[in-house]
């Protein structure tokens, strides 16, 4: 059995013999992680041979028909026309450094016409380069978050273009509406119980427009449960590196997030008990660890953020009762860790830091090593080292940690705050409970 495409592109062959081999070793119960079927994707000497994403998904969609399993990726690099949609029970094993997802050149157009509401149609001012099978962005001026709709082209005529999801929102020509080939490299839906491993995404930043990390990011995840991600390396992707929003015991674990245009990682949404942990992220645009809203009972250990383009770790609306612990916060443009202005009944409230070092921050001009802002209460700062370690006319870290005047309740106990530009504590909430005894 063959499969023939027309993305100019190597084609996949699945034979006869491969089919009975891999459904013998679901009799068997084989898997290179636990039970299920086990087949392998590869440019050459393979289940499934080929090197784009639908060879990719050609083996989760029948490993995820046959009831769950693993595919295991060879070396080599993969055109991604697409994203590789997870499926539940699938776990997707590459090889490392060898196994590269490659997001292809971008097209894009202006839209001929208003794509409203609800509308499972775009009609592109100029249809070239894009195709059927292909991942697309569909947005406007007042697109963002989540209004903006990413989906599949399932079919073609006269110009106008099926998508497999309908738009989030009206896309108006008025208002500058487009469509384009920006989809996250790996996306998961509503996945349960998969495993990523060993990965590299190569988001091909330079050929490509941006999109928001609510929507998209090298490797996306939405409304998914129990799916760790280890091992994987994220770069050049324009937009965040990794992004999960609405998914809940999400691991993240050994991964490196770096060179992206925004966010490193990005926990959001609602996302209940992440675990991040021993990753590294670095010289990506905006922070190195950006919890967006309502991230709740996480840990972040183990981590390096540094030389981000704003902040190393943002913590904000909603984001209460993490933990975050033995992590390096350094050389970062803005503050090292910086809990941003909400109001007291959106706070990130019940937050710690503890066996933190937080070096070197402010390289943009100035910072702090942790920099409390808006009605912010009942935070711990435990145990930390917080400095500047440069000559006296290099440093930029001003203060070791800045409260301000409307934060409450914070205790900071037992760090070591030394070389700061400024001085060690500036408490601006003069009415407030504070404790300090370092």
């Amino acid at each position: 059995m063959a499969g023939f495409f027309r993305f100019g592109v190597p084609v996949f062959v699945l034979t006869l013999f491969t089919l009975s081999s891999v459904i013998s070793s679901v009799e068997a119960g084989d898997s290179a992680m636990g039970k299920g079927i086990s087949v392998a994707v590869g440019l050459k000497d393979a289940d499934i041979v080929g090197s784009d994403n639908r060879a990719l998904q050609a083996a989760v969609d029948y490993v995820a028909g046959l009831g769950g399993g693993t595919v295991e990726i060879g070396a080599g690099t993969y055109l991604m026309n697409d994203s590789l949609h997870l499926r539940s029970n699938v776990n997707l094993i590459g090889q490392g450094e060898a196994t590269v997802l490659r997001k292809s050149d971008g097209v894009s157009s202006p839209l001929a016409t208003d794509g409203d509401y609800g509308q499972e149609e775009v009609t592109p001012a100029d249809s070239t380069g894009f195709e059927v099978g292909m991942g697309v962005t569909v947005a406007d001026d007042n697109s963002g978050g989540f209004h903006t709709t990413v989906a599949t082209i399932i079919s073609e005529e006269d110009g106008r273009f099926a998508i497999s999801k309908p738009l989030n929102a009206d896309c108006m020509v008025h208002r500058n509406a487009s469509v384009r080939n920006t989809f996250p490299v790996i996306s998961g839906y509503y996945v349960e119980n998969a495993h990523l491993k060993g990965i590299v995404v190569d988001g091909n930043r330079d050929n490509n427009e941006h999109l928001n990390g609510c929507r998209g990011a090298g490797i996306f995840l939405y409304r998914a449960s129990n799916v760790p991600i280890t091992n994987c390396v994220i770069h050049g992707y324009n937009g965040d590196g990794i992004s999960f929003q609405q998914s809940n015991d999400i691991v993240v674990e050994g991964c490196e997030s770096y060179n992206n245009a925004s966010l490193g990682f990005h926990p959001g949404s609602g996302s209940q008990r992440p675990v991040m942990k021993n990753n590294r992220s670095h010289e990506n645009g905006t922070d190195g660890l950006f919890l967006c809203w309502r991230v709740r009972h996480g840990i972040f250990e183990g981590n390096e953020l540094r030389d981000n383009g704003r902040f190393g770790i943002s913590i904000g609306h909603k984001d209460s009762d993490n933990i975050l612990r033995n992590n390096t916060v350094m050389g970062n443009k803005s503050h090292g860790v910086f809990f941003r202005n909400e109001p007291e009944y959106t706070g990130g409230h019940r937050n710690l830091l503890e066996n933190n070092r937080i070096y070197n921050n402010g390289t943009g001009g100035e910072g702090c090593g942790i920099y409390i802002r808006g009605e912010t209460h009942d935070i711990k700062i435990v145990g930390n080292e917080i400095g500047d370690t440069r000559p006296e006319d290099e440093k930029t870290q001003q203060f070791g940690v800045w409260i301000g005047p409307k934060a409450d309740r914070i205790i900071i106990r037992g760090n070591k705050m030394e070389g700061n530009k400024e001085g060690t504590v500036k408490n601006e909430a003069v009415d407030a409970q504070v404790e300090i005894s370092d």
